[in-house]
């Protein structure tokens, strides 16, 4: 689920203008505020944010998938490229103030929740498969 909320919200923020895209991720701050004559870099790095949250939503999708058929490795990589992509939204934006609880803290606690119980598995196997 994670996975596919990224890669749609990285969809929007490239096929959206510059200020209707930092409208779509800062979604607590009135839209009025973010208009202005942005410089194109501006919009250059703001679509690289887009890309990235495309790329960490597919690559997540795709870790899920392997999580799903038993991969333990596939759990440790999915969890750091979801985790530090999610660490970093909490910090700038959530802790900032500038998104609304939902949706957005709302999935940051959830998959928060999701990679502590991941890695928990993660040890508990490494555990379980050392002792054989």
């Amino acid at each position: 689920m994670w996975g596919l909320v990224h890669m749609l919200a990285g969809v929007i923020v490239l096929s959206a203008d510059t200020a209707s895209g930092f409208s779509a991720i800062a979604d607590a701050v009135s839209a009025e505020h973010l208009l202005a004559d942005y410089h194109p870099a501006t919009g250059a790095i703001l679509n690289q944010h887009g890309w990235n949250l495309f790329w960490f939503g597919a690559v997540t999708l795709i870790g899920g998938i392997f999580i799903w058929r038993g991969s333990m490795s596939a759990v440790l990589v999915t969890a750091l490229i979801g985790g530090l992509a999610d660490l970093g939204y909490f910090v700038f934006l959530d802790m900032g103030g500038f998104v609304n609880f939902i949706p957005g803290t709302v999935m940051t606690i959830f998959s928060a929740t999701a990679i502590v119980l991941s890695l928990s598995v993660f040890l508990q196997t490494r555990k379980h498969q050392s002792k054989m």
